[in-house]
């Protein structure tokens, strides 16, 4: 965080930490508005005046029992920071959360005190919301005691602080167990996004209706006139919406979290780059086949780079060009007007987040397209396979491939001479360049000369923080997902890798480029295929801003376009989306079957087998997420060995005050600090996890863009 973001969050809260004999200003605001207004209702005598004055008479308990432990852990909070200039880890932001909290019932408590009296006075209205913030003010009193048992695991590491992260000597059961004793509900009802900036707070209301409505969609629960009425409710009940999100986070299987996150890239959503952002020059799909490709080490021989073949065996690799400039050697430039620029000294490598499970380039094009015109050099986006049909190390395997594609060719097709390369990544994309910089050290091949990440876990494993205890109070990363998440990418990659998978012809994978949706060979599916070191094939699709009509990107299109078949035709048979390779569709239905339904109801005369979230009979959440993950650096990179780490080239971090991701940032740089390494880290206030795909709506998330792109145009220059 920076110094003006701190003083401004200091002045505009009138929070003085360390809470010591004088408390906060808006403390003692707070408790004379609950004296006041309790005070008015005792002569009241109905039932919503009774239940008033009960919330107030709660909170004040609440504030009671808080203040011993908002003191206790503003005590010990900074042991943890990175460094006096950089604050920030998990224990702060819990007390980030009490400080919003705070804020927030207080402006409750002023609204009931200033129109009381008033004729159209709403008095059942401030009896929910006044309840919803005693609530969330029991819940959070509940997380700070379980802050103090995570602190009495902490174990000192060789930088002399505490660890963020618990050590094997703990089961995080023990934690994760007594979950179900706090009100999950308060944070998606009426309080919804208090922590966040106040104009994020209608858009995340938005993404959580359509949450809620999305489900009901998605899963075929009752009938049809009770899932219509449901999704109406969820746009005027904030505690019948808050009870169905928690339901879902809990109890949703993986292939709902997919295709909820695979909804920015329907038909409108992925038009609006083209509207809301400025237009490129070349915003191009290659398909890379997998051939043999071999790079000069550092020794001076050569290494061939491993065809990546786990899970689901050798295809095609996607990847996205963006440049804001038509290049000397960039492929589509031949069918772009204007001036052709040299080719760049730079080239970026790009991995987008999502979880390991959903979304690609084109869910992120929004801030891409502005990131590729403020720095002027070609970016690389790369669409890697997804879990859970690909799971760990799939991925890794494909981004390290598509790396050195790029250094083989980079100045023939993508306008670069590659003097300086960076990996920007965000989320599970960041830790996928991570890794892949670890594996460029073990072939002894050319690592990026610069890393930037953003919001990155770097210890994927069933591992306890207090930031990673923010999931229970996060509206687009709750517990559930995040877990899903992990147990669909890291646990399910025991798989066995010996399944036989059959040979495929170099005619056919050409075929299989050319046409990547199977027997479709309509133009406008069509992707340009180069492979490593042969002839280009000259079937090409360049979507030009503004000169070329814009094509469909067929695998993802093709998958959002059947899950908002939900929406409009309401069916319930949910395809998944494996990323670079094909369409796997539930419970094997037939790809050739047209049949659709509407909420489970078959419009062919066939009823189809639909999902149900079961919320009545489903096992325990914690029973659930029993599971292993491997111990293995190249998906946790922050087990990676000193000496490897130690090699690693400047590292730019940016991470949130409120990210579940916050620890492993703070942890890994004050590791990779310790080892030597240039790193610097940003720790922004009011975003949440992802806020980068929210820049079109959120001028705090596009000013943090902003940063990003300061941070890379910093390493640049290194």
């Amino acid at each position: 965080m920076t110094k003006q973001g701190t003083a401004q969050m200091s002045l505009d809260d009138d929070f003085d930490r360390p809470f010591e004999d004088v408390e906060p200003l808006q403390w003692g605001a707070l408790r004379e508005l609950c004296h006041a207004n309790s005070e008015y209702f005792v002569s009241h005598q109905d039932e919503n005046s009774i239940r008033i004055r009960a919330a107030l008479m709660a909170i004040l308990d609440h504030l009671v029992q808080l203040q011993p432990l908002y003191k206790e852990i503003s005590r010990i909070a900074p042991m943890f920071d990175l460094d006096a200039e950089t604050p920030g880890n998990g224990y702060r932001s819990f007390l980030v959360l009490i400080d919003k909290c705070i804020i927030h019932s207080r402006s409750v408590c002023h609204q009931i005190y200033c129109q009381k009296d008033s004729l159209f006075f709403r008095k059942s209205y401030y009896m929910r919301e006044i309840e919803a913030c005693s609530q969330l003010l029991a819940s959070l009193c509940t997380c700070l005691e379980h802050l103090q048992t995570l602190y009495s695991w902490s174990e000192h590491l060789s930088d002399g602080k505490p660890s963020l992260f618990i050590g094997d000597s703990h089961n995080p059961h023990e934690i994760l167990s007594k979950v179900d004793s706090i009100n999950q509900y308060c944070f998606y009802g009426r309080c919804l996004g208090f922590q966040f900036y106040d104009n994020l707070k209608p858009i995340l209301k938005t993404i959580m209706v359509c949450m809620a409505t999305f489900s009901e969609a998605f899963y075929s629960n009752g009938t049809l006139l009770a899932r219509c009425a449901n999704s109406v409710k969820y746009m005027l009940d904030p505690e019948i919406r808050a009870r169905r999100i928690v339901d879902v986070s809990q109890r949703a299987d993986i292939s709902f979290c997919q295709a909820f996150w695979f909804l920015n890239e329907a038909d409108l959503t992925r038009r609006l780059p083209a509207i809301t952002a400025p237009s490129l020059a070349i915003n191009q799909i290659i398909s890379i086949p997998p051939e043999e490709l071999t790079l000069p080490t550092l020794s001076g021989s050569t290494v061939s780079i491993p065809i990546p073949n786990s899970h689901i065996g050798k295809k095609p690799i996607h990847v996205r060009l963006f440049s804001s400039k038509r290049r000397l050697g960039m492929v589509g430039s031949g069918g772009v007007g204007g001036e052709l620029h040299g080719l760049s000294n730079e080239l970026i490598i790009h991995c987008h987040g999502g979880g390991f499970v959903a979304q690609t380039s084109l869910s992120h094009e929004t801030y891409l397209r502005s990131w590729a015109i403020n720095l002027g050099i070609p970016i690389l986006s790369i669409d890697y396979s997804l879990a859970p049909e690909a799971p760990f190390p799939r991925a890794l395997e494909e981004v390290l491939y598509a790396y050195a594609w790029a250094l083989n060719h980079a100045s023939t097709l993508l306008g670069s001479t590659a003097q300086k390369i960076l990996f920007a990544g965000d989320s599970a994309g960041a830790n996928l360049n991570l890794g892949v910089t670890l594996k460029c050290l073990q072939l002894n091949i050319r690592k990026p000369d610069g890393i930037f990440m953003a919001y990155t876990p770097v210890l994927v494993d069933f591992v306890l923080s207090p930031s990673r205890l923010l999931c229970l109070t996060d509206p687009l990363l709750p517990m559930g997902f995040l877990l899903r998440c992990l147990k669909a990418y890291a646990a399910d990659c025991f798989k066995s890798e010996s399944e036989s998978f059959a040979e495929v012809s170099e005619s056919d994978l050409i075929a299989l480029a050319l046409s990547p949706n199977g027997d479709e060979t309509n133009d406008a599916h069509k992707l340009a295929s180069l492979p490593s070191d042969s002839t280009l094939n000259s079937v090409t699709l360049t979507e030009v801003d503004g000169t070329e009509h814009l094509q469909e990107e067929a695998r993802s299109q093709e998958y959002v376009n059947k899950f908002f078949g939900l929406y409009r035709n309401c069916g319930t048979n949910a395809s998944t989306h494996i990323g670079n390779g094909t369409i796997s569709t539930e419970n094997n239905i037939s790809k050739n079957d047209k049949s659709w339904s509407f909420f489970g109801w078959s419009l062919s005369g066939r009823h189809k087998e639909s999902k149900e979230l079961d919320i009545e009979n489903a096992k325990s959440s914690m029973e659930e997420f029993i599971f292993t993950v491997p111990r293995d650096p190249y998906l946790s990179p922050y087990l990676a060995a000193d000496h490897l780490l130690a090699q690693l080239p400047p590292v730019k971090m940016l991470t949130l005050e409120l990210d579940p991701c916050l620890d492993d940032s703070v942890m890994f740089a004050r590791k990779l600090r310790s080892l030597g390494v240039l790193i610097t880290l940003d720790i922004l206030p009011g975003l949440p996890h992802g806020f980068l795909n929210l820049t079109p709506v959120s001028k705090e998330a596009s000013e943090g863009s902003d940063l990003c792109v300061k941070r890379l145009q910093e390493l640049l220059t290194l």
